[in-house]
């Protein structure tokens, strides 16, 4: 051990030292024998082996690692079959890769029922009780299907065709928003029960509410969907922003993992966000940071506005064979607006949409003078602004991108040949312009569009902060960005 602080106690002033001596660590260190060698050293005296073949090993494992070959040899030779994980059936797919999501209607209200049922003497809390109540009424197609609901039959659908799943967060039983409640708590003694866990006795429902380290659960779940390719896997920020925390996983593990070492993952992250007047620190989940991460079939993100999107995309996580991380910006307000809601039966016949039309424009796509494009909450917002300004709604185009990566290109090429017409094009979105998907949509859009058409943006101004701390100025935004959605548009 080098005395450094004796050696400058003792009158030694490092400025003063040539500089040759002021390294003395570093040279001491030079001077010490690798672990290795002191290794061989140990088993040539032994006699284990001799000097000539101890340098034979060195070159050959450093010729192996040269050719991308493995050197635990023995691992390799002789697997672990209880750690051993076969990825192989879920090698060399695209994103395009077809998936069934659809399930037996019959099946998912079965499903349903079991749901229903509780243990004898259980007691709910009069406010969850109530939501059972609704979900009940869903199940017979009384009420439409919330974002709740969906949520919980993906998972039931998913255990009934043997795909353990594992849900991790801060809040994530209950949910933030009170939406999921997928475990419950009798009243009377505390007692945790959760349905799910019902629906089979091979096939594992895991929920855990996890402590306030963003960074080490993520880790862990990560790490954890890398063994279980089988799993939905699924960690979610208790508000999109708390992901903040994390992002030292997601740059040096979740999104390049796979091409700094092919290590596969297909975890899902659950961020919620959206623009409500919350504050910055509870709007954005920081949409372009993810983005900025977007080539090479990386991962997947997805916006979704409706439940059946939402149903269908995590089904689709589990039933194709193309493994990604899926990273999804769930709602807060649509998890119980009256307008974002779904049918049993697109639950049970529909699939994914990476892109939705706009079905007032499809019928009428000669009369469409505008189209905008956006993706997310936002996208109701310019719902009810057309509904006040237009008599006759096929005058815009409102197109939801519900997955903005990977980019659904054929399909908005597609869109652009049916609205040859419109000569005005907008992209439309809650985040200012230097947040948000507009920088990587852009160039995206303007390919695709004619010699006739231009893009414009419609959206907050650059801000260095997400959000604004103030109500009042959140709404004086909002209507300066639905203004400029429909600029130069007759109006009523």
């Amino acid at each position: 051990v080098i005395d450094l602080v004796g050696y400058r106690r003792r009158g030694h002033n490092e400025a003063e030292e040539p500089m040759t001596s002021q390294p003395l660590m570093y040279q001491a260190i030079r001077k010490q024998p690798t672990t290795r060698a002191i290794y061989a050293d140990k088993l040539v005296s032994d006699g284990t082996i001799t000097a000539a073949e101890a340098e034979t090993l060195v070159e050959a494992n450093r010729t192996a690692m040269e050719a991308g070959e493995p050197v635990a040899i023995g691992i390799v030779a002789n697997p672990n079959t209880t750690l051993y994980v076969d990825w192989a059936p879920y090698l060399g797919h695209e994103w395009t890769t077809p998936a069934d999501t659809r399930f037996s209607l019959k099946r998912l209200r079965q499903l349903a029922a079991e749901l229903e049922r509780l243990p004898d003497g259980f007691v709910l809390h009069r406010q969850v009780e109530r939501l059972m109540k609704d979900r009940h009424k869903m199940t017979a197609g009384a009420a439409p299907i919330n974002w709740g609901y969906a949520e919980v039959m993906a998972y039931a659908t998913l255990i009934d065709e043997g795909n353990p799943i594992r849900l991790t967060g801060q809040d994530v039983g209950r949910g933030t928003f009170s939406h999921r409640h997928a475990s419950l708590y009798n009243q009377k003694d505390g007692r945790r029960y959760i349905p799910l866990n019902q629906l089979s006795e091979t096939t594992n429902f895991d929920l855990y509410d996890s402590l306030l380290s963003e960074e080490a659960v993520l880790a862990f779940e990560y790490g954890y969907s890398t063994t279980m390719p089988n799993a939905l896997v699924i960690w979610e920020a208790q508000f999109g922003d708390f992901a903040n925390g994390a992002q030292v996983i997601f740059d040096q593990f979740l999104f390049t993992a796979h091409v700094k070492w092919q290590r596969m993952s297909g975890l899902v992250v659950l961020l919620p966000h959206g623009f409500e007047g919350q504050g910055p620190e509870h709007s954005s989940a920081r949409i372009e940071r993810f983005l900025q991460s977007c080539a090479d079939d990386a991962l997947q993100v997805v916006n979704c506005t409706t439940p059946a999107q939402y149903f269908h995309v995590l089904r689709r996580q589990m039933r194709r064979p193309y493994r990604a991380p899926l990273v999804i910006f769930t709602p807060k307000s649509l998890l119980r607006s009256p307008l974002a809601v779904s049918t049993a039966e697109e639950l049970a016949r529909g699939r994914f949409e990476p892109l939705i039309e706009d079905p007032h424009a499809l019928e009428n796509s000669d009369r469409v003078q505008r189209v905008i494009l956006c993706s997310g909450k936002v996208y109701y917002d310019l719902l009810g602004e057309r509904a006040k300004r237009f008599r006759d709604p096929a005058t815009v185009a409102l197109i939801r991108i519900e997955q903005l990566y990977p980019w659904p290109a054929d399909a908005i090429t597609a869109l652009f040949g049916r609205y040859s017409r419109a000569t005005q094009v907008a992209w439309a979105q809650e985040e200012p312009a230097n947040m948000g998907a507009w920088t990587f949509v852009r160039e995206r859009i303007q390919g695709k569009l004619r010699s006739t058409q231009k893009l414009a943006y419609a959206g907050r101004r650059e801000s260095a902060s997400p959000a604004t701390g103030s109500m009042r100025i959140h709404r004086l935004e909002l209507a300066e960005l639905l203004d400029s959605a429909f600029a130069r548009l007759t109006e009523r």
